[in-house]
């Protein structure tokens, strides 16, 4: 049921009605709820199994033996790739606004693994550089919260490219990592992070900045 609940709501978007996921599902309503007391138990199952999804994606960035850079390059664009793959799930649960308690929850826990992941990584770094690691549970809140922020804003605009949105975060993000943790952040973390040119030019008097993809 929790499987044709996510069908119906990739059908019918995330204001996807009880008699909808019932009808996908093959079954009434009542007995429907009688699996889940309410709509809230019904998105919480949803949640935790789109949770799950995005997870499995972001888990081995964090986990894998890559360079620093490279690490937060992935860890960005896995969320990035998840939430554009499941749009619609994304929304029901993080966004749908009758039910926005049951979902918080599931988006909380999962930015709190996903932040505890990241404490560990900065201050495991940092400790081994003999370096201050108090601040590394909020500076990983802090990523966290900037990333699906960014995530959110693009899904609805689409004003650039994944890839474009990843190389961007990542420029800020590893900036302000390789400060903390004291690395040189030379052409080789660059091209780790995918090649950016984030200062205008001599000769781009207008300023922009662009992405240089490769």
């Amino acid at each position: 049921m929790v499987a044709a609940a996510m069908d119906a709501v990739r059908r019918h978007g995330p204001g996807v009605s009880v008699a909808d996921i019932a009808a996908v599902a093959g079954i009434t309503k009542p007995v429907l709820y009688r699996h889940f007391t309410d709509r809230a138990d019904l998105q919480r199952a949803v949640g935790e199994q789109a949770a799950g999804l995005l997870m499995a994606r972001i888990a081995p960035a964090l986990t894998g033996q890559l360079e620093p850079a490279e690490q937060v390059r992935a860890a960005i664009d896995a969320f990035l790739a998840g939430i554009e793959e499941e749009p619609q799930l994304w929304r029901f649960v993080v966004h749908n606004p009758a039910e926005r308690g049951a979902g918080a929850e599931i988006v909380d826990d999962a930015r709190e693994t996903i932040a505890r992941m990241l404490a560990t990584l900065l201050g495991e770094r940092l400790r081994a550089q003999g370096r201050d690691s108090g601040g590394a549970e909020a500076w990983a809140h802090g990523l966290v919260g900037m990333v699906q922020s960014a995530g959110d804003w693009w899904l609805e605009r689409r004003t650039m490219t994944r890839a474009a949105l990843t190389d961007y975060l990542t420029a800020l993000i590893w900036s302000g990592v390789a400060g903390v943790l004291g690395v040189d952040t030379g052409p080789r973390e660059q091209r780790a992070g995918g090649p950016l040119r984030l200062i205008p030019s001599a000769g781009d008097p207008a300023g922009r900045q662009e992405a240089d993809h490769a």
